[in-house]
Parts: structure tokens; sequence; C-alpha cells
């Protein structure tokens, strides 16, 4: 078993979103997503996983590939199908885990 502290010795990009990936192996990643107030991560997608994301702290403005934004806080799974494009905005400071399956390493 490995545990990983999510909320200790967080880092924020100063201009843009910081992600740190915490987990990669062959069958998947779980990368920590921080961000300060307004700050966006722009459209994209997985192609070939789906995206669960957790919100731990704050609250953003997650849209999907129907483009309807939903705001939402802590305690709230947001499930993103392979390929769907998606888009995250903070309003405030905003802190999540995004889990996908499979990795690149398993290309190796």
């Amino acid at each position: 078993m490995k545990t990983f502290q999510l909320m200790e010795n967080l880092k924020f990009g100063d201009k843009d979103p910081h992600a740190e990936p915490f987990h990669a192996d062959r069958e998947g990643r779980a990368i920590l997503f921080t961000l300060k107030p307004g700050q966006t991560i722009r459209e994209h997608n997985a192609p070939s996983t789906p995206v669960f994301l957790v919100i731990l702290k704050g609250t953003g403005v997650f849209s999907g590939g129907d483009g309807v934004e939903h705001t939402c806080g802590p305690n709230t799974l947001l499930v993103f199908d392979a390929g769907e494009n998606h888009i995250v905005r903070a309003i405030d400071e905003l802190i999540f885990v995004g889990v996908l399956h499979g990795s690149p390493l398993a290309q190796k």
C-alpha cells in the first residue's frame, strides 16, 4: 500500500495552474492540481481514458463536451468520458485530484 498526503506542501503557479503527478504506473496516474483564483486550465482531453476529478478544496467552474458550465466544490466527483473536451476555471483557491487509467509509462 502507498499513501499520499495531498494537502501538504502545496505548490501554486504564479501565472498558470500547477499540476503535480504524485503517482504513475502502467495502470494509471493521479495528478494533484492547484489553481489560484481566476486561473484556467484550457480546453483539453484525454483521448484514450476517462478522467475522474475529485475536488478537495475550493470552488471552480467545470465544463465538459456539451459546453454547459457547472460550479462545483469540495466532495464532488466529476467524470469526463474518454476524448471529452473539458475546461476548468478557479473561482477561489482550487485543489483537486485527477485520475486517469493508463499511463505514458505503459508504452515504455
